[in-house]
């Protein structure tokens, strides 16, 4: 068995040719798609981040409209930019998103990757300290909402109080029970999964990550779950650790897939660089007919390893097309290969 989701990154553009052509479109069109989504029967709805783009930016206003629109399925990110983040606001914020939808939010975050503006996160108030880079500060920004998410007091109060207070040292409310265990880390190479598991956050694995091998995406991104599962077991961790990769996978079924999909049957992995010393490999569509679909992501071994599988979607296509790619999926190639 597998969880299957669906992960938008919320493009909008003014273009006739787009069906989501405005902020307001991209935001809604989302909700509608995760109660289709859940419907269907999927398992998770996820959402990336960029600022200063055309895209989904401030990821809880539309988790928490999501988790009152829906009841079962998972709603989450894929990632949040921590470079851009506030720990403490940002764990209100998660906190009340998660008790909105009933505990149901698993909160993707990371490092971060190249954005629209230069160093834009110094725009939102956030400077690395005397020689730390925007990494190391995302690190730093990443540890301290671990901190505060597990509830424990930190904060002194005052002795005349607007309002009475429980005894003690103060946390951040509201608090979400569990959620601390719902932080999954958006690795690009495999010395941060390792450092992801040491941290007891889940592990997520786009379909982008450093060259570290020269091998095939999949084999390395197998290769990255192997060493962060063996760091979790090395920490001592009690609970078991959630893996997801995330893919582009198309299946033909109808004249439509064929149009918008068809010409992605050869796709393969490319090479390019994300700064002038990154190297990094970005993974193949998958687009077939079912029956060959099946025997293609069969070879996949990091699917095969994950215990969650993400599907990017068009989302500038409409709700009710991304809808079908979702549905054929799970109706036409997840049962083949015993992940439903």
């Amino acid at each position: 068995m597998k969880k299957i989701g669906f992960l938008s990154f919320g493009h909008w553009t003014p273009s006739p040719h787009s069906q989501t052509r405005s902020a307001s479109d991209a935001l809604l069109q989302a909700i509608d798609l995760a109660v289709a989504a859940e419907e269907l029967g999927a398992d998770g709805a996820y959402f990336r981040v960029h600022h200063f783009a055309r895209q989904y930016a401030s990821p809880f206003p539309l988790l928490a409209a999501i988790g009152a629109r829906t009841s079962r399925i998972e709603i989450g990110t894929g990632v949040i930019d921590m470079r851009y983040e506030n720990p403490l606001y940002m764990a209100e914020d998660a906190g009340a998103a998660d008790l909105i939808s009933g505990g149901r939010l698993q909160l993707g975050i990371s490092r971060g990757s190249p954005e629209q503006v230069i160093d834009g996160w110094r725009h939102f108030g956030h400077v690395p300290s005397e020689g730390a880079t925007d990494a190391d500060m995302a690190r730093a920004h990443t540890e301290r909402l671990l901190e505060v998410l597990r509830g424990e007091g930190f904060a002194e109060p005052d002795p005349n109080p607007m309002f009475s207070n429980p005894p003690g040292l103060l946390r951040i409310e509201p608090h979400s029970e569990g959620l601390r265990d719902r932080i999954w880390w958006g690795s690009g190479s495999n010395a941060t999964a390792a450092w992801a598991a040491g941290l007891g956050m889940n592990l997520q694995s786009s379909t982008l990550k450093y060259d570290e091998s020269g091998e095939p995406l999949h084999v390395q991104q197998r290769k990255q779950i192997e060493v962060y599962r063996e760091a979790w077991r090395e920490a001592g961790h009690t609970r078991e650790p959630r893996v997801s990769v995330s893919r582009s996978i198309f299946a033909l079924v109808d004249d439509r897939d064929r149009a918008y999909f068809g010409r992605e049957g050869n796709s393969k992995d490319q090479i390019g660089y994300l700064d002038a010393d990154t190297r990094a490999i970005f993974g193949r569509s998958y687009a077939a007919e079912p029956d060959v679909l099946v025997k293609q992501l069969a070879q996949d071994e990091a699917v095969a390893a994950a215990d969650t599988l993400l599907l990017t979607v068009p989302n500038q296509l409409g709700v009710a097309y991304n809808a079908h790619v979702i549905e054929s999926i799970l109706t036409h190639v997840a049962p083949a290969l015993g992940w439903r």
